[in-house]
């Protein structure tokens, strides 16, 4: 706080500050100070230091404009003494009730260490970010929003913002608009991109386009009059998916010839289906499914029984590849129906706690019936040989690896399958003082046990297929449980194949085991009685775009209300699966967390996160922070202690935002270890 004496005469312009003709080196964004009201520019203060590996800097430091009511620009970066150096514009911009965004891109040349030396890297990194909603008061028939966040695999391990960005290694993005066309069409054009920094994968979708008729009842009565008749329950549907998309490496994204490198297919289907009581008490439904997909791509598979020359390498017999472009169709079509019904059970007791226990089951029987498109009078399939022996192979037209994703293939065989399934729900009523009303609550024991098999009878051999069943339920409304099984018929040879033999027959056991999976999950946060009884609100002059950044950035702000609070998180994951030899296979993964923060005086708080892996028998991601209040001003100490981020920072400033520039820092950054 700058003393003022009566008499003093205050001076403010768009770069300083002066009292009594004596300049002082004040210049903040957002207004000047003292603060004025309206539209404002200025300089923002960078914090300075000393890296190790980059040498003195300054970061985050620049110019702040206000272009207009509708948006701004903030225009800052970093440098460095031994040659980093970022660049980071951002633009926010709002229109009321219109629409709301903001548009940041990040770019930076990072070099660690000094040229010439073992430790000596040079980085180029890149990171983009654009948020933007738009009011649906706006256009109520088409909605138009975006959330891009990409960038190059290694910024966020140089250049993170939030501990969350340095603990993230994927990022995705979605731009979509979204329209009703009439009164029973929907319109969607999407562009999706999804990352990971890890393996450096990238899918990128461009464009991604779904038409899509509601449900319409072709035979219904447009005045109903008496009980509705069996064919009026009969719809039809009709949807379209068109895609583009590749998969590929970051760093072959922009290359030459990317483009060609896309796949595209779209899929049309119009389901016809109806649904029907039987005997009262059972559910008979029927559905015939139309598919037609249209591709660009296809391939011809050629036995080349010579050496030849491939790429300027010789090479043997072999089968050539080659990838056609041109337009083709392929249909498929197929015929389902089932019967279910849900049967109902309970059983009271007179006495104890447990008043009674009820049980659903939900048993469906089915039948499904897929011709054989895979006769070579249609060309969805052609024969090729693979070998010198003269083995023959059937092959898709359509196999591409991009495209089977996509939009599928045409079904090779015929199927006739009989399918069987049954759920399970087993929940418990107890005696409940908080219910008034009943006396009771309900307690759920198992949310749904599932079992599923089914049996082809189109098949020549090997006409069961596994035996399914999984599981889920929640105990004390916080641990999550989830099991899934497979279990298999039939014997399998030495080499892992299944054959034609019961495993009845040759182990005298009804069934195969051959892997299941169980995980687990439970939060829980113990906090004060104080801040139970005391529901949370923010003050009423918090704004929304505050809260936005307390929510994207909550290690950043004091909740002085709560005294004291810890939270909790267990994670379990348990998979096995059946070697050759017999034995299983069992892999764990088991870590923990924990976090909270305590109110040691009314001025001073502490907080720590940590957690532990018990399979690489390390401690995760660990941080601790100090803070104290001091009134005005804020001073802050936030310390990593091992780990790649092992750091520690120090801070103090002024709380108010439009001072936010008054500051001192000193801190040892973890890209400096």
């Amino acid at each position: 706080r700058a003393k003022v004496m009566p008499g003093d005469k205050i001076v403010t312009g768009p770069a300083y500050l002066s009292i009594e003709g004596i300049p002082l080196p004040l210049a903040l964004p957002f207004g000047l100070f003292p603060n004025k009201k309206g539209r404002s520019s200025g300089l923002i203060i960078p914090r300075y230091g000393e890296a190790a590996n980059r040498g003195f800097y300054l970061e985050e430091g620049g110019y702040y404009f206000g272009l207009n009511d509708y948006f701004d620009l903030k225009l800052v970066g970093d440098i460095y003494s031994r040659g980093s150096w970022a660049l980071k514009p951002a633009v926010t911009y709002k229109k009321r009730y219109k629409y709301t965004g903001s548009f940041s891109l990040k770019y930076a040349i990072n070099i660690l260490g000094v040229k010439g030396t073992t430790d000596y890297q040079k980085n180029k990194d890149f990171f983009i970010s654009w948020s933007h909603r738009q009011d649906p008061k706006a256009r109520p028939n088409g909605i138009f929003s975006a959330s891009v966040n990409a960038g190059s695999s290694k910024f966020n391990s140089y250049n993170p913002t939030t501990v969350n960005d340095y603990l993230t290694n994927s990022f995705s993005s979605n731009v979509t608009y979204a329209m009703r066309v009439g009164n029973n069409a929907n319109l969607n054009i999407n562009a999706s991109h999804s990352q990971n920094t890890s393996t450096h994968s990238v899918t990128l979708t461009l464009p991604d386009v779904s038409f899509g008729i509601n449900r319409i009842y072709p035979f219904q009565r447009k005045v109903q009059t008496g009980k509705p008749l069996w064919y009026e329950a009969i719809s039809i549907t009709y949807n379209m998916h068109m895609t583009n998309q590749i998969s590929t490496l970051d760093s072959l994204l922009f290359k030459p010839g990317t483009l060609n490198k896309f796949n595209s297919g779209i899929i049309h289907t119009i389901p016809l289906s109806g649904s029907f009581k039987v005997m009262k008490y059972f559910t008979w439904s029927h559905g015939i499914n139309y598919t037609e997909r249209w591709y660009v791509k296809s391939i011809n598979k050629t036995w080349i029984g010579d050496s030849s020359i491939v790429n300027g390498i010789k090479v043997g017999p072999h089968v050539q590849v080659d990838t056609l472009t041109g337009f083709k169709t392929a249909r498929d079509y197929s015929y389902n129906t089932s019967l279910s019904t849900t049967i109902y059970g309970m059983m009271q007791f007179r006495r104890g706690p447990v008043k009674a226990l009820r049980h659903v089951m939900r048993p469906s029987v089915g039948f499904s019936f897929v011709p054989d498109f895979g006769r070579e009078s249609l060309g969805y399939y052609k024969k090729v040989q693979t070998d010198t022996a003269g083995t023959m192979q059937k092959y898709s037209v359509f196999s591409d690896q991009y495209l089977r994703s996509l939009i599928g293939l045409p079904p090779m065989v015929k199927s006739g399958s009989l399918n069987f399934s049954l759920s399970n729900n087993l929940e418990m009523k107890v005696k409940s003082e908080k219910d008034t009303v009943t006396g009771v609550k309900k307690v759920m024991l198992i949310d749904n046990l599932a079992f599923s098999e089914s049996y082809n009878l189109a098949a020549d051999s090997l006409r069961w297929s596994v035996f399914n069943v999984s599981g889920r339920t929640t105990l004390f409304k916080k641990m999550a449980i989830n099991y899934s099984s497979s279990w298999d018929p039939y014997a399998v040879d030495a080499k892992g194949n299944r054959y034609n033999q019961y495993q009845w027959e040759v182990n005298h056991k009804p069934l195969r085991f051959t892997n299941a999976s169980w995980t687990t999950s439970l939060s829980y946060e113990f906090t004060s009685l104080k801040s139970k009884k005391k529901k949370p609100t923010p003050p009423s002059s918090t704004t929304s775009e505050e809260i936005e950044d307390i929510k994207d950035n909550p290690e950043q702000f004091i909740d002085w209300d709560n005294p004291w609070s810890i939270r909790f998180d267990y994670n379990f994951s348990y998979n096995s699966r059946s070697l050759l030899t017999g034995k299983r296979e069992k892999k764990l993964i088991q870590t923990i967390g924990a976090s909270g923060d305590i109110n040691v005086t009314d001025k001073w708080k502490f907080s720590a996160r940590t957690g532990y892996d018990f399979q690489n028998k390390d401690f995760s991601y660990t941080s601790v922070t100090i803070y104290r209040n001091l009134h005005c001003w804020e001073m802050r100490l936030n310390w990593i202690p091992y780990g790649i981020q092992k750091s520690w920072n120090f801070q103090i400033n002024v709380k108010s935002a439009v001072l936010q520039d008054l500051k001192l820092t000193k801190k040892k950054d973890f890209r400096d270890n």
